[in-house]
């Protein structure tokens, strides 16, 4: 369908809109794949429930199961514009974006060296994920990584334990936490500060 052509009056609601744009409604649908949203003073879309999306990963920094977690149907949102899908003829919107992001607070408040608590919560072939709360996850390798320390074998870790780490890097750009395990107050960086 050529929306610009079928659909006027949302392209000409979803044109003027840039990136950072803050744009409230109601969500109208949630669905195992994202959330439709109406948005105030926007049209409505032909086919779809709203002409505002989030998808999944948008609705939050923490991990979610279900769509649920965050939001229901009926519920007022503030949502960022992050663009226009021009395919599905809606504004692609996060949520997310209006919190504050759990890994710049773990990484205001962490130095490299520190040693935390945290929980194991997967076990893979390449390393141990640890849950560090607030939703905040690291990895600690099993094997080295950028001269990174190596972890003991998988075997040796069960989801749900609660073990010590020590923070090697924070990479904020990539999001991601590398840790390794405390041995002897050693970690990939040298002595641990006191």
């Amino acid at each position: 369908m050529d929306w610009q052509s079928e659909g006027p009056e949302l392209w000409a609601f979803l044109e003027p809109l840039h990136r950072g744009d803050i744009l409230s409604g109601t969500v109208a649908a949630i669905e195992r794949f994202g959330v439709f949203v109406v948005l105030d003073d926007g049209p409505g879309h032909p086919t779809l429930p709203g002409v505002g999306f989030i998808g999944i990963p948008e609705l939050s920094w923490r991990r979610i199961d279900v769509p649920t977690d965050v939001v229901r149907v009926g519920q007022r949102v503030s949502c960022e514009f992050l663009g226009s899908d021009t395919c599905n003829a809606e504004a692609g919107l996060t949520l997310k974006a209006l919190e504050p992001d759990p890994l710049q607070a773990f990484a205001d408040r962490t130095v490299v060296g520190q040693e935390l608590r945290g929980t194991v919560d997967k076990v893979f072939p390449i390393g141990i994920f640890v849950d560090l709360g607030d939703g905040v996850f690291g990895l600690v390798p099993f094997r080295e990584v950028d001269g990174r320390p190596v972890a003991s074998p998988a075997e040796d870790f069960e989801v749900g334990e609660e073990i010590a780490v020590v923070v090697v890097e924070i990479e904020l750009p990539t999001r991601r936490v590398f840790l390794s395990r405390p041995e002897s107050g050693q970690y990939a960086g040298g002595v641990l500060p006191t």
